[in-house]
C-alpha cells in the first residue's frame, strides 16, 4: 500500500513543509517506520500512512522549534556575533584607550581656545545655551557669538587634526 500511496504522501508532506527535500526526506523516515512496525491488523491502510505522515510533520516542526530557542538562548549566553559586529558590546580595551585620548585632546584644544572665543564655544557648546543668552552674558551682539563659535570651531578643527 505504501508503494501505490508514495507519490500522492509525498505531495501532501510537500504541502505540509512547503520543501520538497525535506517531504522526501519524510517519506523515507515513513517508510522507515512503516516498515519496522510490528505486525498487527490496520482498520484503514491509507488513513493510517496519513496519519504517521501527519506526525512525523509535527515532530519536525516541534524539533525545529526546540532547536530555535535552544540555539537563541546559547546565543544570548555568547559574545561572538557574525557578520562583522563587535565581539563584545563593550568597547575593547584599545578602544577605550584611543576614547580618553581623543578626549583629552580635545580638552586640551578647548583649554587652548582663544580667551573670548572659548567662553563663547563654552557657554553654547557645552551648557547648551542659545547663542542670544550667550550674547547678553558676555556683552557683546549675536554676531560676535557667531563669530567666536566660528574661530573656535575652526582651531579645535586645526588642533584636532593633528
Amino acid at each position: 500500500m505504501f508503494g501505490e500511496l508514495r507519490g500522492e504522501l509525498l505531495r501532501f508532506l510537500a504541502a505540509r513543509t512547503g520543501d520538497r527535500v525535506e517531504a522526501e526526506d519524510l517519506v523515507q523516515e515513513l517508510w522507515l517506520r512503516v516498515s519496522t512496525a510490528e505486525p498487527g491488523p490496520i482498520g484503514n491502510g491509507r488513513a493510517y500512512l496519513y496519519r504517521i505522515a501527519q506526525n512525523l510533520v509535527l515532530d519536525r516542526v516541534r524539533e525545529r522549534r526546540r532547536r530555535e530557542r535552544r540555539d537563541g538562548e546559547w546565543a544570548d549566553t555568547q559574545t561572538i556575533k557574525v557578520a562583522g559586529e563587535a565581539a563584545d558590546a563593550r568597547p575593547s580595551a584599545a578602544d577605550v584607550i584611543i576614547e580618553r585620548e581623543e578626549a583629552a585632546a580635545l580638552a586640551a584644544a578647548i583649554a587652548a581656545l582663544p580667551e573670548g572665543a572659548g567662553r563663547a564655544f563654552r557657554l553654547h557648546k557645552l551648557e547648551g545655551l542659545p547663542h542670544a543668552e550667550v550674547a547678553a552674558q558676555l556683552g557683546i551682539s549675536r554676531s560676535g557669538v557667531e563669530k567666536h563659535i566660528a574661530v573656535a570651531m575652526t582651531h579645535l578643527r586645526r588642533a584636532l587634526k593633528d
